[in-house]
């Protein structure tokens, strides 16, 4: 059986990862699922806020996801429910280093782990046979799920860290939406630390399965990443977005994600600068003070200009 090719991105949220993902949707062979990690607790049991496909329609009611969910046995309420307490038990992000561990050390994961992890393995491999199989995009953004991943002997994970300066993330998490609750400045960046640190610790592990690419890049020079990209992940073929930055965008089987994924037709890809004007000095004091450790790691300045 071949080995489905997974290209999982991993980071802090608000960091983009839905529009870079819908890009590489567009590329022959390749499907952006969104975050894959919600599919049980969104997808079967309704239990969040955005239970929605990219395609518009209720993840169960959506032809793919149905016929997946059946096909694996995951559409029973029971499998659902067990599947997020191992989720929860096995794969957040304090787990990221243990679950390195599992595979570093030889002695193999625990049970809950391997039975998570092999179900949503099952999950790719039913994709890959479905049509996406080039690459599979999963954004679910879980540190440590990437890391049990990529003990994997049966999937191919490529692990993408996307990074975006902490400030406009603090400035997106300030008011509430649909499908997130609001948090302050202070407790967006302590966030967006441990998420990064914790990816960080992928890349340790498995440095040539392993690509970091800032946002802010993507949006300067969307053609340029989304290249870099395409050759990490191992795929070949024209480039998605034309010279001035634009991609047109189809519809997409979108999991769960930012609302931005249910959107098509031509998207110019840019930066929003909205940050420096909405947010007040201690706002940017408080954003910045949190995630100083990272900042000048990933080239942000730590006394922004304006």
């Amino acid at each position: 059986m071949s080995r489905p090719r997974v290209l999982y991105i991993t980071g802090w949220m608000r960091s983009g990862s839905t529009l870079l993902g819908n890009v590489l949707n567009e590329l022959p062979g390749v499907l952006h699922v969104g975050e894959l990690h919600y599919l049980w607790r969104n997808g079967v049991l309704k239990q969040g806020t955005n239970t929605t496909c990219g395609c518009g329609r209720d993840i169960t009611a959506c032809a793919l996801w149905s016929a997946v969910l059946d096909d694996d046995g995951s559409s029973a309420l029971a499998a659902a429910r067990r599947m997020m307490g191992q989720q929860r038990r096995h794969l957040r992000t304090r787990h990221t280093a243990a679950r390195l561990r599992d595979w570093q050390d030889g002695g193999g994961p625990p049970p809950g782990v391997a039975e998570a992890t092999g179900r949503t393995a099952a999950v790719y491999h039913l994709l890959a046979a479905g049509g996406a199989d080039r690459l599979v995009v999963d954004g679910s953004k879980y540190p440590a799920e990437a890391a049990a991943l990529l003990g994997r002997s049966d999937v191919d994970v490529r692990v993408l860290h996307v990074v975006r300066d902490p400030r406009p993330t603090a400035l997106s998490y300030k008011r509430a939406k649909d499908y997130i609750d609001p948090m302050g400045p202070a407790r967006s960046s302590a966030y967006w630390t441990a998420f990064n640190a914790a990816s960080e610790l992928l890349g340790r592990a498995a440095p040539e399965r392993y690509l970091r690419v800032r946002h802010e890049d993507l949006c300067a020079d969307p053609r340029s990443v989304i290249a870099a990209v395409m050759a990490f992940a191992g795929l070949d073929g024209d480039n998605p977005v034309d010279d001035r930055g634009r991609v047109a965008l189809g519809v997409n089987h979108t999991v769960t994600g930012n609302p931005d994924r249910l959107s098509t037709g031509v998207t110019a890809i840019r930066s929003d600068e909205r940050w420096r004007t909405a947010l007040s000095r201690r706002e940017i004091t408080a954003a910045t003070a949190t995630a100083a450790p990272l900042l000048t790691r990933y080239g942000y300045p730590l006394l922004p200009a304006g």
